[in-house]
């Protein structure tokens, strides 16, 4: 599919995988003997060939050196600190594809299974739609996060569990780790850091809340319920993908 657009994809990596037990970054876990990292990066090479990963400082050597091992191409940028995924993003700024970029593709550097045919719907979507900001989604019986929309079916906002002080989680329509957005309404919101975007448990800058932000300033934000089962799938603890090793 070829789009008249400057896109370019960030690959939000700087989790540490300390809930696993792991001493390396946990985009760096293998699946089917592959790093999660490089079944994102041949993902989305398609939109981008040279994307941005975001690290942590102690993960940006391995990183570096995993795209070596597999000859992948691709810009470091680093978050100086754990301060939240708000923070993260806005740590594209540094990025020497900035000022060339009209559409983000953020990707989360632990979700193994997402594919093609997902992701290009939701690009093709966003362009043709002329969204502002555009996701994918689907029910879950934990949802992590929940998408709330109005009588119409459009969406109000989507809200962090972790935040909300939800001791259960039930089930509930969430999103699945991708997005794509235009930069500009955006990165101004996250650069902002309004204190609504600042976790009341965690007090890390978020990234979901520019989502509400954007719908009250009248903004083009869509939803879209097509993710697969398994494109749910999320490593945060061994238990989540070990079945799939």
């Amino acid at each position: 599919m070829t789009l008249m657009n400057n896109i370019s994809v960030v690959i939000a990596a700087a989790g540490k995988g300390s809930r696993s037990g792991l001493s390396y970054p946990k985009t760096l876990f293998k699946i089917d003997g592959h790093p999660i990292l490089f079944r994102i990066h041949n993902l989305v090479n398609c939109y981008d060939s040279y994307p941005s990963i975001i690290a942590s400082p102690d993960g940006k050597n391995k990183i570096n050196q995993c795209l070596n091992d597999f000859n992948l191409n691709a810009e470091l940028l680093v978050q100086a600190k754990p301060s939240g995924m708000g923070d993260a993003l806005l740590c594209f700024k540094e990025s020497r594809f900035y000022e060339d970029t009209d559409h983000i593709i953020l990707i989360w550097g632990d979700i193994p299974f997402i594919g093609s045919q997902t992701l290009n719907d939701m690009i093709k979507a966003h362009i043709t739609r002329m969204n502002d900001f555009t996701f994918v989604t689907r029910k879950a019986e934990k949802a992590y996060t929940i998408v709330s929309r109005n009588k119409n079916g459009s969406v109000k906002e989507v809200i962090e569990t972790r935040e909300s002080g939800l001791k259960k989680l039930s089930k509930g329509e969430r999103d699945i780790g991708i997005f794509i957005f235009k930069k500009d309404p955006v990165m101004d919101i996250l650069s902002k850091r309004s204190p609504t975007g600042i976790g009341p448990f965690t007090g890390e800058h978020g990234f979901l809340y520019v989502i509400k932000e954007l719908v009250q300033n009248g903004n083009a934000v869509e939803a879209l319920p097509i993710a697969k089962e398994i494109e749910l799938v999320s490593f945060n603890r061994l238990e989540d993908v070990e079945k799939y090793i």
